[in-house]
């Protein structure tokens, strides 16, 4: 008997046209989601302090960090700004390479 991990389950899921649409809309938002969260973390801040450095009100950060509002680059860059860094946004292909930002001479 084969072990299922979430990985298998979602790989299986993936196989339906519904499902993958919905899962490849919130990839963003998850994507975001995560970089906050991981740059938050290795920052050494806590919701509250991250509020306080950057003026969003620390239910704001939670509500994104949660996955629960949909947020605007603008709250993004404060953020990222408050932590000393740069909010950076690419887009990628579907098979997960970058796309150019710029156009080739």
């Amino acid at each position: 008997m084969a072990t299922w991990t979430l990985n298998n389950y979602i790989e299986t899921q993936l196989q339906d046209p519904n499902f993958k649409n919905i899962w490849v809309e919130g990839e963003g938002e998850y994507q975001a989601q995560r970089a906050l969260i991981e740059a938050r973390s290795q920052a050494g801040l806590s919701q509250r302090e991250l509020s306080r450095l950057s003026g969003v009100p620390q239910k704001t950060i939670s509500l994104i960090e949660s996955a629960d509002t949909n947020t605007t680059v603008e709250t993004l860059n404060k953020l990222a700004g408050s932590m000393g860094k740069i909010l950076t946004i690419r887009f990628e292909d579907p098979d997960g390479t970058a796309g150019h930002l710029a156009a080739e001479a």
